[in-house]
């Protein structure tokens, strides 16, 4: 692996920094006072659109969709595209603003690599182009949907139509307005193996049978715009052709999104920790206590040193573990997908609890984002699968791996 990103990467991770600092770092707190307040629940901080259009324009779009999907893709493999989601990642809600914001983008991926040039032409296009967001429905209240053959919402035939039943929840992005399309993972019930009974299908926003049963707080917090929300789904009827790539394939394309979905959630969290240490750094050079400065004790410059480590050694893994998907794909390279899926967020978890110690009680507030940082890290740990999924399947393949080897 090369450990220069190259010219090319250089040049846009110098426009990503300046658009960065000419765009989404001045209004960071404008947007945050303006998602929380309870005046604008559900609606999408005004800016918004303005900056896209201003990504849009500087050719800092859809940059997170590999280079194999032609002619939607803009040319990055996975390893180019991690620094660039990096330094997207250090503001929340930041990625957005270039259009490669979750779960868009997972679902953009399925369409491209899945979708019919029918299902490309009425879905993919206008998310490609920012129109509209989007929502991934799989998480169920009634299973450890940790295990998806769990998943039990129904997805049955009627004449030219398939119905759906059931209940999701966990489901993100559902309650901003702007939410137009569905992707949902259910069984089509067969007699083969479990891993094969269910699909996913495709459900327009508005379709009749759709109930919102509740918002859910994360840690007491809404995540307005979009939220995750319960949802219930009582015959609702889509068309036959909404279908992805056949019934009981839903497991395969499953595959083919959370590999890149779980990449970019560790590139996004590197630069969360990152600017925690940077916050950090900060705050301990110029904050005195019983007449030293805190960078002078020893416990915080062991923090911030450990905190480096633990940053640089996570950065490393999230690009070898790029670096492999695009030499040998996502499958081959699942080993290191789930090391650094466990990996990252329990790093960037204690290095911003570090952070918001060294701040004292300011850095419970939404003074500085390192409040939400923790929190964040901390459910990262259980969306896109928890940590003891992912050390379990883990385990597993280095078992048989190393089972496999001669004894020496």
């Amino acid at each position: 692996m090369n450990f220069e990103y190259g010219e090319k990467v250089d040049a846009l991770r110098a426009r990503v920094t300046a658009f960065m600092d000419e765009h989404v770092y001045p209004i960071e707190q404008e947007r945050d006072h303006f998602l929380h307040d309870p005046a604008n629940l559900w609606t999408p901080w005004p800016g918004t659109e303005k900056i896209k259009e201003a990504a849009r324009a500087a050719g800092l779009w859809n940059l997170f969709l590999p280079h194999e999907y032609t002619p939607f893709s803009p040319g990055l493999t996975n390893l180019e595209y991690a620094p660039l989601a990096e330094l997207m990642g250090r503001v929340f809600g930041a990625s957005e603003y270039f259009n490669c914001a979750a779960p868009d983008t997972g679902n953009m991926e399925i369409l491209a690599k899945y979708g019919t040039p029918e299902q490309q032409e009425r879905w993919l296009k206008p998310l490609l182009a920012g129109e509209f967001r989007s929502a991934y429905v799989m998480t169920e209240p009634d299973v450890a949907s940790s295990d998806a053959t769990n998943v039990a919402t129904t997805i049955l035939p009627d004449g030219d139509d398939y119905v759906i039943n059931g209940t999701k929840w966990w489901i993100s992005g559902v309650m901003d307005p702007r939410c137009k399309v569905y992707i949902l993972l259910g069984r089509t019930p067969n007699d083969g193996p479990r891993h094969r009974q269910h699909s996913q299908i495709i459900i327009p926003a508005d379709t009749p049978g759709i109930e919102i049963v509740r918002p859910l707080h994360v840690f007491d917090s809404l995540h307005s715009p979009g939220g995750h929300c319960e949802m219930r789904f009582t015959d609702v009827r889509v068309p036959r052709e909404n279908l992805l790539l056949g019934e009981g394939r839903g497991f395969e394309i499953a595959q083919g999104r959370l590999g890149p979905g779980r990449i970019h959630h560790c590139m996004r969290l590197i630069g969360l920790a990152q600017r925690a240490v940077e916050f950090m750094a900060r705050r301990v050079e110029n904050r005195v206590a019983f007449g030293r400065k805190l960078a002078d004790q020893g416990s915080i410059r062991q923090d911030v040193a450990k905190s480096y480590c633990e940053i640089e050694q996570a950065r490393l893994l999230t690009l070898k573990a790029a670096d492999a998907m695009d030499r040998y794909g996502n499958k081959a390279a699942k080993d290191l997908i789930a090391a650094i899926k466990i990996v990252a967020p329990l790093m960037a978890q204690g290095v911003a609890d570090r952070a918001v110690q060294a701040h004292g009680a300011m850095g419970f507030s939404r003074d500085t984002p390192l409040a939400n940082v923790f929190t964040t890290a901390r459910y990262l740990r259980m969306a896109d699968g928890p940590d003891e999924a992912h050390m379990s399947q883990l385990g597993k393949l280095k078992i048989a791996e190393y089972n496999a080897l001669p004894v020496r």
